[in-house]
């Protein structure tokens, strides 16, 4: 019997609310596919103010027939399953790829009108999966969980999690791991490679209907310009310098930037070998496959701008019919983004150092400070944070040698301002978060709910991920930066 013969009349209790435009977009972007049934789903954990935020019934999800639901086997009522075609420059080489693991049940609409991506990762082989199982293993699976949720928390776009599902079955990978099945939700999944994709195959008719599907649902005001497409270019460049801005002032590394990994909307997807920096080190790198650090923290900004240009490269058809005229065009563009991301990073480190005005030093303030950090092989996360502290008095966490002429010049900076200290105080705070999902943390979590079946240090880290500008005294374990002595972190990627 087909998945879709085992509709419940009780999934049209639980919420679900479908409207599937990516399924009335052309049948050359998707393959209409039905997720692979898994032995015994059990819910690992949910997500229930997400759940309520996109208008879903959590008391009823949280069920044997959510399980079903959330591992494919049961089908809510109006979902269409897809899987999604897209290429991607994957480390500098062009691929074809597609979702090879993934498939998207459908567009939930929410009370508030807004329309959102459920997708299914882990869910079974597709046409894409080349020679992939098609699966997904407990661990990553609870680890983009964390990690999504925690940017969430810190405020920066991302796709967000709603359940993680056990398969009861195993997945083979360098050894025997349980299977599970991770519900991600987004804006969209449409990437530059989606555009890639179209525009390799010489499908313009396609790629149109692919930009003005992204006009209609992500950036609908631009339809009024007299180049939209050209519109939609800037849009997203000044997306992703902003994004790529708060990925910096909190530490993250996202690890495989490919262009199939950059969405067009702007928000932070594909949580593969990402990781957060302890010591402020911009050179650093977590994942296993990033020998040469293509992907490194201070290498990212770059790496946005490369990925950009590859879409500016898909449009050209689209932005004049003279192709020497579309190519300045995107050329006049793409050099706006260094100063687009410079002062995103800018405004945004100006205010995690208490400045409400500006000053033509700011910026040297600011490379010093890091500077210092550097050579001190300062905590990133504390650090900064110890600066509330610091704006008012002395504060232990910055006796770092490399830094105590910073501090004068800083703490002089401050006073050259309208606002008080208690203002700039009150500013950083609310810029510097208490915490982060700390690597050593995340993966003792994991240990325990993977390998033991406990999962009350990983719903507790969560509660507190869930605010990571409060500093409670019953989180200061979770800021403890990892032991001098441990071997250096290294993330790989869940396939």
């Amino acid at each position: 019997m087909a998945i879709t013969d085992t509709i419940s009349v009780a999934s049209s209790d639980m919420g679900w609310n479908f409207d599937n435009s990516y399924a009335r977009l052309p049948n050359s972007l998707y393959t209409l596919i039905d997720p692979v049934p898994v032995r015994e789903p059990r819910l690992a954990v949910l997500n229930r103010a997400l759940c309520e935020s996109l208008g879903l019934d959590a008391g009823a999800l949280d069920s044997d027939a959510g399980a079903a639901i959330f591992s494919g086997n049961m089908l809510p009522e109006g979902a269409q399953p897809l899987a999604q075609a897209y290429a991607g420059h994957q480390f500098g080489s062009f691929t074809m790829l597609g979702d090879g693991r993934a498939i998207l049940l459908g567009e939930q609409i929410t009370p508030q009108r807004e329309r959102f991506d459920i997708q299914l990762k882990g869910s079974g082989r597709t046409p894409f999966s080349r020679s992939g199982d098609g699966r997904a293993a407990l661990g990553p699976m609870l680890r983009e969980y964390i990690i999504s949720e925690a940017m969430h928390g810190l405020g920066i776009p991302t796709t967000r999690s709603l359940a993680v599902v056990v398969t009861g079955e195993p997945v083979q990978r360098e050894t025997s791991l349980q299977g599970a099945i991770l519900t991600r939700v987004a804006a969209s999944h449409i990437r530059v490679g989606t555009f890639e994709y179209l525009s390799t195959r010489g499908d313009l008719e396609g790629l149109q209907a692919l930009a003005d599907h992204v006009l209609d649902r992500h950036f609908p005001a631009l339809k009024e310009d007299a180049n939209p497409y050209l519109g939609l270019f800037h849009t997203v460049m000044q997306r992703q310098a902003s994004l790529v801005a708060k990925w910096l002032h909190v530490g993250f590394i996202h690890g495989v930037m490919n262009t199939d990994n950059m969405s067009i909307c702007g928000d932070t997807i594909d949580y593969g070998p990402c990781a957060f920096m302890d010591a402020y080190d911009p050179a650093t790198v977590f994942s296993s496959i990033d020998q040469g650090g293509r992907y490194a923290y201070g290498n990212q900004p770059h790496m946005a701008q490369w990925n950009l240009a590859r879409f500016g490269e898909t449009l050209l058809p689209l932005l004049h019919k003279d192709t020497h005229k579309a190519v300045e065009l995107v050329q006049e563009a793409i050099q706006t983004f260094p100063e687009l991301f410079r002062r995103a990073w800018l405004s945004g480190m100006q205010a995690k150092l208490g400045l409400f005005t500006q000053e033509p030093d700011d910026l040297s303030l600011v490379k010093d400070l890091l500077t210092g950090m550097q050579e001190g092989r300062a905590d990133y996360t504390n650090t900064l944070r110890a600066l509330a502290s610091a704006a008012m008095q002395r504060a232990p966490a910055l006796q770092i040698p490399a830094l105590t002429e910073w501090l004068s010049r800083w703490q002089a900076r401050l006073t050259r301002q309208p606002q008080d200290l208690d203002a700039a105080r009150s500013v950083m705070r609310a810029h510097n978060p208490a915490l982060i999902p700390r690597n050593h943390i995340v993966e003792e979590v994991l240990e325990k709910a993977t390998r033991h079946g406990d999962y009350a240090p990983l719903k507790r880290l969560l509660a507190a991920l869930s605010s990571p500008y409060e500093e409670r005294p019953e989180d200061a374990p979770y800021r403890q930066p990892p032991d001098p002595s441990a071997q250096p972190y290294q993330t790989f990627c869940g396939t």
